[in-house]
């Protein structure tokens, strides 16, 4: 294939993958508005959020490094080793889907029945259609590697359209079904879209225009697992650049799903709605409802902002030796660390504007909402410009640091509208964000011996320095915990009783 025409499909293939991404984001910002008229603001967060969380969870972890692993390099390889290596994450989504299901099922707080009906048939499900989109894996690999660009933009419009028609009529014909019209929907999707690639490559393989084009696979049997003689089963050269892309998978998802796992497994979904209607002031409410909306409140922002601050503080003075341990010199001797050192600031403010912004959400009425979509408005377009000049200033680490101003705008207005829903009342859960001194005074203590430590003891002194550094940043981390238990009793309390609690209630 001549380079101009490669060119010319690539450019096709990314600007039909971005408006299909505009395009999803449309249809589904619509399907919201519509489903809204008939089903409860509860039901939808739970799929949107939770469900959602654990699909795209699934099959990231599944299939992310195959992919970058697999079309890395020219076409010109043995597909039948590729091929090979693609049907692994299908064992891979299996157990990724079981593990995370289970984890969803019995670690995280089932919603209320009669609010989110048939919860449990909504995990499996979400989890089977991440198995099931797995199964068409090497078709899109194949796809992808020669830019079919027409199939990939056929299958995922065609797909998105049937979930919207079946969501719409099963919500307009059967809205008591709750979760299971969102499950029959999304395994309908991946199943359209998995039998979109097969049908294609059904009809596409041994055709003229295959042959023409030189196709490398030349049977449908080809695209099945298959042993060759005298033959490894994969190429071991992919498979290493593999584990080293699901090495990296894991802080990736951390990263761009940030929110969601703190809503999921912080339990912070929706939780100001649960107790307080919205739209009223703080003085129309149930003064019981809002004393404890304002301390469940107060603690998750304490729970958050201790996380955060403790993974930035060590993060500071650890990411050089992590990505030594991980990547050697080739990591460690440039802007990695610093990288690593931006992103473990960037946790703290997204785990922070994770809980103020979704109980603003949840107690904004319909107008508040709408002059908050100006609002976010001019953010974007202050973030484009932050972003501009701090990326031309200082590069990628720029661009992280745009990313901070961003969530630190963010979090500034949900603080401003928390004091001012409050300020009518006695109770200031903003004091959540408020540590106590000693408590404050022990992480700076630890932030400078850490980092003296990194100074004198890493990262090319040896593994003895490398020891006696990991061993003064285990101390460190000890005495913090030891003084969060004792300064923060109140934290330690709400923890136990709220956590720890619930999984003794399971296990009996």
């Amino acid at each position: 294939m001549a380079s101009q025409d490669v060119l010319g499909q690539t450019t096709r293939l990314a600007s039909s993958s971005a408006l299909l991404q505009v395009l999803f984001r449309v249809v589904t910002f619509g399907l919201n508005a519509f489903t809204l008229r008939y089903l409860s603001r509860e039901l939808i967060g739970v799929v949107n959020v939770r469900l959602t969380l654990l699909y795209s969870t699934v099959v990231f972890l599944a299939r992310e490094a195959f992919r970058r692993a697999c079309l890395s390099g020219s076409t010109k390889r043995n597909w039948t080793k590729t091929i090979n290596l693609l049907w692994l994450t299908f064992p891979l989504g299996v157990f990724w889907s079981i593990f995370l299901g289970l984890v969803w099922l019995h670690l995280l707080e089932v919603p209320d029945p009669s609010v989110v009906p048939h919860y449990q048939a909504g995990v499996v499900a979400f989890g089977l259609s991440a198995i099931i989109e797995l199964l068409g894996e090497p078709f899109w690999v194949l796809a992808q590697a020669h830019l079919f660009v027409r199939l990939k933009v056929i299958a995922e419009s065609l797909s998105v359209v049937s979930k919207c028609i079946l969501t719409v009529i099963l919500v307009v014909l059967y809205p008591q079904w709750g979760l299971y019209i969102f499950s029959l929907a999304q395994l309908f999707y991946v199943s359209v879209l998995v039998m979109c690639y097969v049908i294609y490559f059904v009809t596409f393989l041994g055709s003229p225009e295959a042959t023409k084009k030189s196709f490398p696979v030349a049977r449908m049997k080809a695209l099945l697992p298959n042993l060759v003689e005298d033959e490894t089963f994969v190429n071991w050269k992919e498979a290493w650049l593999t584990w080293s892309f699901f090495k990296q998978s894991f802080l990736k998802q951390i990263l761009t799903e940030g929110e969601r796992y703190v809503m999921t497994f912080l339990n912070v979904l929706n939780f100001g709605d649960q107790v307080l209607e919205r739209g009223k002031k703080v003085k129309d409410q149930k003064q019981d409802d809002v004393a404890m909306a304002a301390n469940v409140l107060e603690l998750l922002l304490k729970l958050v902002l201790l996380i955060g601050l403790t993974i930035t503080v060590f993060g500071y003075a650890y990411s050089q030796l992590a990505l030594d341990i991980y990547g050697g010199s080739m990591l460690s001797a440039g802007t990695g660390p610093d990288l690593l050192r931006c992103y473990s600031l960037y946790v703290l403010f997204l785990a922070i504007n994770g809980v103020t912004e979704c109980f603003t959400f949840a107690l904004m009425c319909k107008e508040e909402v709408d002059r908050y979509n100006f609002v976010m408005l001019a953010l974007s377009f202050t973030f484009l410009c932050i972003s501009y000049f701090l990326t031309h200033w200082h590069g990628s680490i720029g661009f992280i640091l745009a990313n901070c101003f961003n969530m630190g705008i963010r979090i500034a207005h949900s603080i401003h509208y928390i004091y001012d829903y409050f300020k009518e009342s006695t109770y200031r859960p903003l004091t959540g964000l408020l540590p106590s001194p000693f408590l404050v005074l022990v992480y700076i203590i630890s932030g400078v011996i850490t980092g003296f430590s990194e100074v004198v003891f890493c990262c090319d002194k040896g593994w003895m320095a490398r020891l006696i550094h990991i061993s003064m940043g285990a101390l460190c981390f000890a005495a913090t915990i030891v003084t969060m238990f004792c300064t923060e009793t109140k934290l330690i309390h709400f923890v136990r009783s709220q956590f720890l609690s619930r999984y003794m209630k399971k296990g009996t």
